[in-house]
């Protein structure tokens, strides 16, 4: 591998050679720097994948933000039920036409609508569930690395412990007592994510704990507190960034699972999961009633992978030089 190559992919601009007749000293360009967030970013928007990946969730992110807009031009409230046209003679779901674009399912209701609305589900609950995951991981890796000793034990055995429990058949046994409900999903799932994220943390805090930055914040006299969250969690975040990107599709898929086996929002709210749910006796009647919602939660899924996918390699050069030795 080349220097340059080495310079390039970790943003250093290399001085040029002054043209002839210049004095020594002139028209060189200086080396510059460039923080590890505007090398990550450059990196990024060099990946035509991830790029895409993001117009793509940027388009799903608009519809389900203007899914009023969408059932207000349809003309189709999204609960509300067409069985005169919007059911055949039979009692099957319509297929897609012009007063139906997607088709309706089972109820006669616009499936186009539904998605849009199931879009707003989906998203919520992906970042919401996502959010709380890294804001709890972040704050036990944090305390269980630096602190060390009989609180890293602890926490580190509860760790473990989340991480062996089953979360599908404590989430049957909770929606049993409590019901199905929006925030009864979102803390099933961040409850029983957020370990992974504390190993990952805890490991990067213990590699980071002795360093000689740290040492000198305990000469000065910071508190524990202030080191945790001052010095050592900015070196932290990267990894916590790149995780929480690819776990984004992976609660969206777990929301869209429970919804399919009736441990999400109760119906009639528009849900993904629960449409896929309803349609699997129609796949052969009515193709269009599972195959666009389940095409709505693999584009979306996908594009959060890829994107994810992205992240992770702008904040990880090192693996493109490998490649290139």
């Amino acid at each position: 591998m080349t220097t340059s190559a080495s310079s390039a992919a970790y943003g250093i601009e290399e001085p040029t050679a002054p043209p002839p007749g210049t004095a020594p000293g002139e028209g060189r360009a200086a080396i510059q720097g460039r923080s590890p967030w505007y090398l990550a970013w450059r990196r990024l928007r060099q990946d035509r994948v991830a790029m895409i990946s993001l117009v793509v969730m940027v388009l799903i992110i608009l519809m389900a933000v203007f899914a009023p807009v969408t059932a207000a031009l349809t003309g189709h409230p999204v609960n509300e039920q067409y069985r005169d046209i919007g059911l055949t003679p039979e009692g099957l779901p319509t297929p897609p036409s012009r007063t139906f674009l997607l088709g309706t399912d089972d109820l006669g209701r616009d499936i186009l609508v539904r998605i849009a609305y199931g879009a707003r589900i989906s998203l919520l609950v992906g970042v919401v569930a996502t959010a709380m995951t890294v804001v709890i991981g972040v704050i036990v890796g944090l305390a269980a690395g630096y602190l060390g000793g009989a609180v890293d034990t602890i926490l580190a055995r509860l760790i473990d412990v989340i991480l062996s429990v089953p979360f599908l058949l404590v989430a049957i046994a909770l929606v049993s007592v409590v019901g199905p409900s929006l925030l009864v999903t979102v803390l099933v799932i961040g409850f029983f994510s957020w370990a992974s994220v504390a190993r990952i943390v805890r490991g990067q805090v213990l590699s980071l704990r002795e360093r000689e930055f740290i040492e000198a914040a305990r000469s000065l006299g910071a508190s524990d507190s202030r080191i945790m969250f001052v010095d050592v969690m900015p070196n932290v975040l990267a990894p916590v960034i790149v995780y929480a990107s690819l776990l984004v599709p992976v609660v969206i898929v777990v929301e869209a699972t429970l919804s399919f086996l009736g441990l999400g929002l109760p119906p009639p709210t528009a849900d993904w999961g629960g449409m896929i749910s309803s349609a699997q006796n129609y796949y052969t009647t009515a193709w269009w009633f599972v195959f666009f919602p389940g095409a709505a939660l693999l584009i979306t899924t996908l594009a959060f992978n890829l994107f994810g996918d992205g992240v992770r390699d702008a904040f990880n050069p090192r693996d493109d030089l490998l490649r290139e030795e």
